[in-house]
């Protein structure tokens, strides 16, 4: 039998830091007009960050892909062709849907971020105006509970 391992709740200031960087950039190409599926972000305790993207494929698939990457580089202890050792932390984003207070599905930027001892969460903020540069607008960051820890 497995243990459950017990995990830490609330979100340190790294990984804070590490997944308020991933969602502002996400922010920057989607007010470009730049298509994204999905990013993700993965930082070792070094404080090194390795960057990936997932496009190849639909959203869902390229989601799954970027999950399975964190345990990849979990299980391997890092990832030499990107200079990261041990990771520690990651945060993952992408573009979907999210039911309103009115019932109607809005454009939203989701973030799901997590930290080797904690409990993984996610969150969304609204989006209008992609592709619009300067008339491209988001809400504030919106918690959407807890997800699966990957580390």
């Amino acid at each position: 039998m497995k243990e459950e391992i017990k995990r830490k709740d609330g979100v340190s200031p790294e990984t804070d830091e590490l997944s308020s960087t991933l969602m502002g950039d996400a922010f920057d190409l989607l007010a470009e007009g730049t298509t994204f599926n999905v990013l993700l972000v993965i930082q070792d305790g070094g404080g090194e960050v390795a960057s990936y993207e997932f496009s190849h494929d639909g959203v869902e698939a390229c989601l799954e892909g970027a999950r399975e990457k964190v345990r990849k580089v979990a299980s391997a202890h890092g990832d030499p062709d990107a200079h990261l050792a041990d990771p520690l932390r990651y945060a993952l984003s992408y573009l979907g849907a999210v039911e309103d207070e009115s019932g109607a599905y809005r454009d939203a930027l989701l973030l799901e971020f997590g930290e080797k001892g904690y409990i993984s969460y996610s969150a969304y903020s609204f989006v209008e105006g992609i592709g619009s540069g300067d008339e491209f607008a988001w809400s504030e960051p919106a918690p959407a509970g807890e997800t699966e820890p990957l580390l």
